[in-house]
C-alpha cells in the first residue's frame, strides 16, 4: 500500500511503555512508522513532567501535540466524586472523565490545517472525538477491549453493594456509546475473534479486523546470560490499579496461594507493577510488592511461573505474550488467557477454580522439565503469531 499521513488520538503517551495499553500502541506506532508518517495527539496529566514521554515518542512520531485531561490528576476523593456525579448523567463515568473541550478544539485544528489520510483513534473513551471529523479521512477505532463487556462483568463479579449497582448502571451507558461510536467510524480493529464476534453481535454491518496484542521479539526474548529461575518463585506483573488485576491478585492472595504454601512450603509470590495502597496489605513473609521497575526482563526470567490469575478481563494479556515470549511457564484461568491461541497443556496450563490453578503452579514448580517444555512452545508460538510486524500488518490491512 502507498505510504499514509496518520493521525493516532490516544489518552495517554504510549512510549516508553509501562503498562499493557502503552505497549499496544507503542509497538503498532513503532513498525507503522517504517512505512507511514504518524503524528501524535495525546492527554496528559497536569502537574506531572512528560519529558521522558515525549523524547521517546518523538523517536518515531513526526509530529506531538498534547492537551492537559484535569481529570487524570484527581485524588481517590475527587474520582468518586465524579463516579457519583456520573450517576445523575446520560453519560458514563468513563466519557466523562475523557471529556475536555480542549481536545476537540485541538483535533478540529490540527485537521483542518494538515491533510491526513487516516485518523486512528485509541480506545472507545476518545471515540466522542470522532465527530469532529466531518469529511476528509477516513476514521479507525482500536478497541483494546469490549469495554462494556470488561465494566458488565465487573458488576457481576463485585461484592459491595454500591460499587455493584454503581458498576450495572454505568455498563448499560458505557454499552450505547460504545455501539454508538462503532457505527460512526469506518472500521474497528480488536485484539481477539471473540471480542470480533461481541462487536458484530451488536452491529453486524461493521467493518472489523482482528489486530492482536502483540510482543517485542527482539527485546522480550531467552537471554544468553540470564539469572537462572529463582525456585519457588511465582511472578505476577501488570498495572494493579487496573481493576481486572486487581481482583486476580486478591484472588490468587486469599483463595489459591495457601493451598500452593501448603504443598510447597518454600513458595513466595512476587508482585510488580504500580500497586495501590488499598494492595499493600496484600505483602506479608512470602508475598513481595515491588512496584515498578524500569525493566520486566529480569524480573520473568528468574521467576519459575508467571501467574494470570483473573476472573474479570477482555481483549488478550500481554503479560502473558511477554512472559512466553521469554520462555518462561504460565499459569492462567480461562479468561485470563481468552483472545490467545494458545493449547492448555502444550503452550501454558490453565486453571480456573482455586483447587485447580493452585495444582497447575505446583506442578510447575514441581517438574522443571515440564516448566523447560512449556516455556519453549510458548517462545514459539510467539515467534509464530504475535510480533508486532504481523499485527501491524493487520491493521494496514484494515486502513
Amino acid at each position: 500500500m502507498p505510504p499514509l499521513n496518520i493521525l493516532f488520538v490516544t489518552p495517554f503517551l504510549p512510549s516508553p511503555p509501562e503498562f499493557g495499553g502503552q505497549r499496544r500502541v507503542h509497538g503498532l506506532l513503532k513498525e507503522l512508522t517504517r512505512r507511514h508518517t504518524v503524528s501524535l495527539l495525546s492527554f496528559v496529566t497536569p502537574g506531572r513532567s512528560h519529558e521522558i514521554s515525549l523524547h521517546a515518542s518523538r523517536e518515531y512520531c513526526r509530529a506531538i501535540v498534547t492537551v492537559p485531561n484535569a481529570s487524570f490528576a484527581l485524588s481517590q476523593r475527587g474520582k468518586r466524586a465524579l463516579q457519583l456525579g456520573s450517576l445523575a448523567s446520560r453519560k458514563s463515568f468513563e466519557w466523562l472523565s475523557h471529556r475536555v473541550l480542549a481536545m476537540e478544539d485541538a483535533l478540529r485544528q490540527w485537521t483542518s490545517r494538515e491533510r491526513f489520510d487516516l485518523v486512528n483513534f485509541e480506545f472507545m473513551q476518545m471515540a466522542q472525538y470522532r465527530r469532529v471529523i466531518d469529511r476528509g479521512p477516513a476514521c479507525v477505532l482500536d478497541e483494546h477491549n469490549i469495554e462494556f463487556e470488561i465494566l458488565r462483568r465487573t458488576a457481576r463479579s463485585e461484592a459491595g453493594l454500591l460499587r455493584r449497582v454503581y458498576n450495572e448502571i454505568d455498563w448499560r451507558k458505557l454499552r450505547g456509546e460504545e455501539i454508538a461510536a462503532w457505527r460512526a467510524f469506518d472500521g474497528c480493529s480488536v485484539t481477539s475473534i471473540q471480542d470480533q464476534k461481541a462487536l458484530l453481535r451488536e452491529l453486524p454491518q461493521a467493518r472489523t479486523a482482528v489486530v492482536p496484542n502483540a510482543v517485542d521479539l527482539e527485546f522480550f526474548r531467552p537471554r544468553l546470560k540470564a539469572t537462572a529461575p529463582d525456585s519457588g518463585s511465582i511472578l505476577f506483573f501488570g498495572a494493579n490499579n487496573y481493576f481486572p488485576n486487581a481482583d486476580g491478585l486478591r484472588f490468587f492472595v486469599e483463595e489459591i496461594f495457601p493451598l500452593v504454601r501448603a504443598r510447597i512450603a518454600g513458595a513466595r509470590l512476587k508482585i510488580v507493577g504500580h500497586t495501590p495502597d488499598s494492595l499493600l496489605s496484600l505483602a506479608g513473609e512470602h508475598v513481595e510488592i515491588r512496584g515498578y521497575v524500569p525493566d520486566l526482563r529480569t524480573e520473568i526470567e528468574t521467576a519459575a511461573v508467571v501467574i494470570a490469575p483473573l476472573r474479570v478481563g477482555g481483549g488478550t494479556r500481554l503479560k502473558i505474550l511477554e512472559a512466553m515470549a521469554m520462555a518462561r511457564p504460565v499459569v492462567s484461568t480461562t479468561i485470563g488467557a481468552e483472545g490467545l491461541e494458545v493449547a492448555d497443556g502444550r503452550d501454558l496450563l490453565l486453571g480456573d477454580s482455586p483447587a485447580d490453578f493452585s495444582g497447575q503452579v505446583v506442578r510447575v514448580l514441581q517438574d522443571p522439565e515440564l516448566a523447560r517444555r512449556l516455556g519453549e512452545n510458548a517462545r514459539r508460538l510467539v515467534e509464530e503469531r504475535y510480533g508486532w510486524a504481523a499485527s501491524a500488518a493487520r491493521l494496514e490491512e484494515l486502513y
